[in-house]
């Protein structure tokens, strides 16, 4: 699908990105421009004022959003991570109050779960969801929150007396605080905060989900989304410090000689295409196998999430290793790749975990059943 204006954005990336990344992060009159063009409603349906694409092309957005700038591509990230919990868990009434608000962006929203013990392991969280006054109380602390800065509402991950919750809280509410975060290794124009929760009030309609479902059903929803845009982010990370890299070599000469002329130099960029087109491969057959609602597309998720994480950040380093000094400076793209793709292999599931993940399938996948005979 073509998206109005998407080239008008990712140029004025372009050429912005190292600022917003060194300064205090995208700015908003970029973040209303992504609304209005559709962005932050990409895969939104249509019957709620979002573009309706698939997952085949939020994807490829993804990937040129990551091509160009790893912050502008987590705002499609998260925002689609809250939309894909509220139409998936949401009621009627949910999905009609805020779907078309966060489409639009009238409503920026935020993905609010990790928390300074709970990490990896989600269910460690602390925030407490509890009932009072025919409504809830929010109270605990939330660490990394991307966009967190600027999202009107936060989709909150908490224990309530029925388990897990999760509910969407409205950052103008009383109670809540903004920390921004400047110092971040990796996605440093996402305008990041950590955010506390004190005695925050929200109404009982604003949890999204069955009680006692919030960790393995809402957050699981919106984290298998993420891992989806995520991964082709890291495709377009990827192709970014390749051709950045292979401009590089091109022009560039040492004693004489064009870099190019060096057959360990070529040999280095053959090494880089392979990586990241195997890491698209992987995205497009999870793309195809979430289109379809294929049981296998959440295991498919998870390898292509892993395989692009792990090709950006080996191809954003070899891209660094070849530009030298070029590489290092700080409005270098490849180094902001570098350090972006580092996160990317820590977010939505480390790379232990996705391994761990994989090799329990792999496992499961040629273990033979009690009836089978042994070879």
């Amino acid at each position: 699908m073509t998206l109005p204006g998407l080239d008008s954005l990712l140029a004025t990336a372009a050429t912005e990105a190292s600022k917003w990344d060194s300064g205090t992060g995208v700015p908003r009159d970029v973040i209303d421009e992504a609304a209005r063009i559709g962005l932050l409603g990409l895969d939104v349906p249509a019957e709620y004022g979002g573009a309706g694409a698939g997952d085949g092309e939020v994807g490829r957005v993804a990937a040129e959003l990551g091509a160009v700038c790893g912050s502008l591509r987590a705002l499609l990230t998260v925002s689609g991570m809250v939309n894909a919990a509220v139409r998936r868990w949401g009621n009627a009434g949910q999905r009609e109050r805020w779907l078309p608000r966060l489409a639009s962006g009238a409503a920026l929203a935020a993905f609010a779960a990790t928390e300074e013990g709970a990490g990896t392991d989600l269910g460690a969280v602390v925030t407490r969801i509890e009932p009072r006054d025919g409504g809830f109380r929010v109270t605990g602390r939330k660490i990394w929150v991307t966009f967190g800065q600027d999202a009107e509402v936060l989709l909150v991950l908490g224990r309530a007396p029925g388990g897990p919750a999760t509910v969407l809280v409205p950052t103008d509410a009383p109670g809540v605080r903004r920390e921004p975060v400047r110092d971040a290794l990796g996605l440093r124009g996402a305008r990041l905060a950590h955010v506390t929760l004190d005695d925050v009030p929200v109404e009982a309609g604003e949890v999204i989900g069955p009680a006692g479902f919030g960790l393995t059903h809402t957050v699981g929803t919106a984290l298998d989304h993420g891992r989806h845009t995520v991964a082709w982010g890291c495709v377009g990370m990827a192709r970014g410090s390749l051709a950045e890299a292979a401009r590089h070599v091109a022009r560039r000469r040492q004693g004489g000689t064009a870099l190019s002329g060096h057959t360990t130099v070529r040999a280095a960029l053959g090494r880089l295409q392979a990586r990241t087109e195997g890491a698209a491969a992987l995205c497009e057959r999870a793309a195809e196998l979430r289109e379809s609602k294929d049981p296998g597309a959440i295991s498919a998720t998870i390898t292509a999430k892993y395989a692009a994480a792990t090709a950006a950040a080996a191809v954003s380093r070899d891209a660094v290793q070849l530009l030298g000094s070029a590489g290092c400076g700080g409005t270098s793209r490849v180094a902001r790749f570098f350090r972006d793709a580092k996160i990317m292999q820590i977010i939505e599931g480390t790379d232990e975990i996705s391994e761990l993940a994989i090799g329990d399938r792999v496992l499961a996948a040629h273990t033979p059943s009690a009836g089978d005979a042994p070879r």
